[in-house]
């Protein structure tokens, strides 16, 4: 679940970078934020200068200036960050604005399990499939859980289309049980 406050920023950074004639692709956007949350989260000495009090906002300016290079509508996205002191909150941001941007170019996020690894063909039919369900283009994110025995279960939005072994396991236990 994200933050209200991560939601807030993340939003208002979907409206400067879709804004047009703002100088930056979405994409570049999401990539370049990527980067600014995985350098931090990596950095050890980055992290403790972005975050202590102790440091200025106009040092920590500096240190963005300096060591991260990056479009300049992310960057003052940044300093706006820094300077209402929301460093600690970057990964969520990040997290967030992704899920808008999909929102607001007209896709839909579905997140599939499966009990093996899907090959490319199987990825392709299922996004298609999806796709079609959903009535938007469906971006998937795929992860594997051998719990479920065979087969898939994909939730797209609050919806779960569950057709896996141990899904249909379950209601046929359900259908016996009653």
């Amino acid at each position: 679940m994200l933050s209200a406050v991560s939601t807030r920023y993340a939003k208002a950074l979907v409206d400067v970078v879709t804004a047009p004639g703002s100088g930056i692709e979405p994409q570049q956007a999401l990539e370049q934020l990527r980067q600014v949350a995985a350098m931090i989260l990596e950095s050890h000495d980055l992290k403790n200068a972005l975050l202590s009090p102790a440091v200025s906002p106009s040092r920590k300016r500096a240190v963005v200036a300096k060591l991260i290079n990056v479009h300049v509508k992310i960057r003052n996205f940044l300093y706006v960050v820094i300077d209402h002191r929301r460093v600690h909150e970057i990964p969520s941001i990040v997290e967030a604005f992704e899920v808008l941007l999909d929102e607001h170019l007209g896709f839909i996020r579905a997140d599939v399990s499966s009990a093996k690894p899907l090959n490319d063909a199987q990825q392709a039919a299922l996004e298609v499939q999806l796709t079609r369900m959903a009535g938007k283009k469906a971006k998937l994110r795929f992860a594997t859980d051998p719990a479920l025995v065979a087969g898939v279960v994909a939730r797209v939005g609050s919806k779960v289309y569950d057709g896996s072994v141990r899904g249909q396991l379950e209601r046929l236990r359900t259908t016996l049980l009653s």
